[in-house]
């Protein structure tokens, strides 16, 4: 048997990849904050929460996911993908093979549609200090990745 099997004959997943519960309480999970953020409760940790609608880089299929937001203005939302640190979330890889695609939901409001734009040099820099004092723990968990996380500007399309 090849070594990357397991001795039911699956493949092994890989490290600090999701397994099938996990990916069914994430599902769960989502779905909960979704109804709540779209009954206008958008909240979570003292965190603002959106749902960010993309679209599946591989199957096409629409996919919600709710995300913390920071504000960038009156008319502009940041985002940050850091995937529990160990590397993006998929909504990320979605959000840039389809970025003429993506949708936000503001708690109680209807989709708007959006542009994403990832941050870089001092427009990331400054965006990130915004985001570190707003939210501490973001920043306490940045520090402890060996990757930087990508910051996202999403501007009404």
């Amino acid at each position: 048997m090849a070594q990357n099997q397991q001795a039911s004959g699956r493949a092994a997943r890989e490290p600090g990849t999701p397994g099938a519960l996990s990916r069914w309480l994430q599902r769960k999970t989502n779905a909960r904050m979704n109804r709540k953020i779209r009954r206008g409760r958008g909240t979570f940790m003292g965190m603002d929460v959106l749902i960010l609608n993309t679209v599946g880089r591989r199957s096409g299929q629409p996919r919600e996911t709710p995300v913390a937001w920071f504000a960038d203005g009156e008319d502009a939302w940041l985002i940050v993908a850091s995937g529990g640190g160990s590397r993006h979330p998929d909504w990320h890889a979605n959000l840039m093979a389809h970025p003429d695609r993506a949708a936000i939901e503001l708690p109680g409001r209807d989709a708007m549609p959006v542009t994403p734009h990832r941050l870089g040099g001092a427009d990331r820099e400054r965006a990130w200090q915004r985001i570190a004092a707003a939210q501490p723990r973001i920043a306490k968990y940045q520090s402890k990745s060996d990757r930087e996380y990508p910051v996202i500007r999403l501007t009404p399309r």
